[in-house]
């Protein structure tokens, strides 16, 4: 099985670099990344506080949104070539009438293509690295950078060159054979150009590398997968119109699945964000056993009025998803008396249980644990104050579970407001490609399964 699936797959691979408009777009990709340093110029602020600053912060932004746009476009084309249009034409009896399951084929057929898409938008983020590397020329006074200008024509140069010789001498297909000999090309001429600066200096290696920016590129490339898993489930079914109509309906939508789904999804209303937090009484400090009490300043006046005994939840989100503790039932007692928070059987709640004087600026409160409460983790500064628990609209939430959620594989903000990207953030984003390609591969060999090949 793995051995058809594995022939299946090289042969999807090289037809799929074979074609045309797969050298077209990644050439595209080029001229719009050059148009994109020209047109980045609309000063955002001068700050140098990040890998990216001024001017530069939208060049990444268009730049990665180049390559994102690109990928899905080639998926889509990519996929109809190796499925759609090899049921339409036939073909692809000459492979499931032998002894090849329907699933192998679907496999094979995924990662082949994928292989490829990935191929070319590594191909665009090299690209984009010599771009951010030449900068956006803000005002008359900037320069070409030299380095950039000679190794990235000349890494171009040499694919297209040897494709082109190849071609003419050998018969070398030269969409593929451009590519396979630009890609380490663009590699070894980063390399060389990250070596040097503008002046033809030796430089240290990471005087102009962005690792940030890097890490974040790699996060855009794990939504590869999840495209072409998309693109691929729609071509078992439909022509290559509707596939690219499907394609770019997922794209649009995967980046506004959070604004469509995800704000109704979980529902609930701040009262106040938590400006700092101060533990008054607390043997282990972590908020877990009857009678902890902490105080909690305020960023502000608190939407309602609060008074002690009154029900509190606290999370990260303003929209109440993952609050720290389950839902309450009102509190019964004296929040002073331990007699009636800390004895065993007692309801468990986070109650308030003082609303301290306050001035202009200062807001604060104390929160008690009555009757060990568990939760997930203490008040933290920069969350949020709820008085009831969160709603979860079920609808909602099932379709912002099922739709691809771009969002996630989108760090702009992140690199431009200077937050660290988190390892353990990446291997979430890798776990969430990996759910969504199983769901969608499933999907593709369902709808292929009864797909009329005859």
């Amino acid at each position: 099985m793995l051995t058809q699936i594995f022939a299946i797959a090289r042969n999807t691979f090289v037809e799929s670099v074979r074609q045309p408009i797969y050298f077209v777009l990644v050439m595209a990709g080029l001229v719009l990344q050059g148009f994109n340093v020209l047109l980045s110029a609309y000063s955002m602020g001068y700050s140098d506080s990040s890998e990216v600053s001024a001017d530069d912060k939208l060049l990444l932004d268009m730049g990665l949104a180049t390559v994102f746009v690109i990928a899905t476009l080639l998926a889509a084309l990519t996929c109809t070539a190796v499925v759609s249009r090899e049921i339409d034409n036939k073909t692809v009896l000459t492979v499931i009438s032998k002894p090849v399951g329907r699933p192998i084929f679907v496999i094979g057929k995924y990662l082949g293509s994928t292989g490829a898409i990935v191929l070319a938008t590594i191909v665009q983020l090299l690209f984009l690295q010599f771009a951010l590397r030449q900068e956006v020329m803000s005002t008359a006074a900037d320069h070409v950078d030299p380095v950039v200008m000679t190794f990235l024509p000349l890494a171009v140069l040499i694919g297209v060159g040897i494709a082109a010789w190849g071609n003419y001498f050998y018969g070398w297909v030269f969409s593929s054979t451009a590519i396979y000999v630009m890609t380490p090309a663009l590699f070894i001429t980063l390399f060389i150009t990250l070596l040097l600066n503008k002046n033809w200096q030796p430089q240290p290696l990471m005087a102009d590398f962005k690792p940030q920016v890097t890490l974040g590129s790699l996060v855009l490339l794990l939504s590869i997968p999840v495209i072409s898993a998309v693109a691929l489930a729609a071509s078992t079914r439909l022509g290559q119109v509707m596939t690219i109509a499907v394609c770019l309906g997922v794209f649009l939508l995967g980046l506004l699945s959070n604004y469509f789904f995800g704000r109704f999804a979980y529902q609930n209303s701040p009262i106040a964000g938590i400006a700092a937090v101060e533990v008054v009484q607390d043997r282990d400090a972590d908020f877990n056993d009857g009678g902890d009490v902490w105080r909690l300043t305020m960023n502000g006046p608190a939407e309602i009025n609060l008074r002690p005994g009154m029900t509190i939840y606290y999370g990260p989100t303003p929209n109440g998803l993952a609050l720290a503790m389950a839902k309450q039932e009102p509190f019964e007692g004296d929040v002073f008396d331990p007699a009636t928070y800390d004895r065993p059987g007692v309801q468990p709640n986070v109650v308030v249980r003082e609303v301290l004087p306050v001035d202009e600026d200062i807001h604060r409160i104390t929160i008690l644990n009555a009757g060990s409460m568990e939760t997930t983790h203490t008040p933290r500064v920069g969350e949020y104050l709820f008085v009831t628990p969160t709603r979860v609209h079920w609808l909602a939430r099932s379709a912002w579970s099922i739709v691809p959620n771009l969002q996630f594989f989108w760090l702009v903000d992140a690199i431009t407001q200077t937050h660290r990207i988190p390892m353990r953030y990446v291997g979430l984003v890798a776990s969430y490609s990996g759910v969504q390609v199983v769901g969608l591969l499933s999907l593709a060999v369902i709808l292929f399964q009864r797909r009329e090949v005859g």
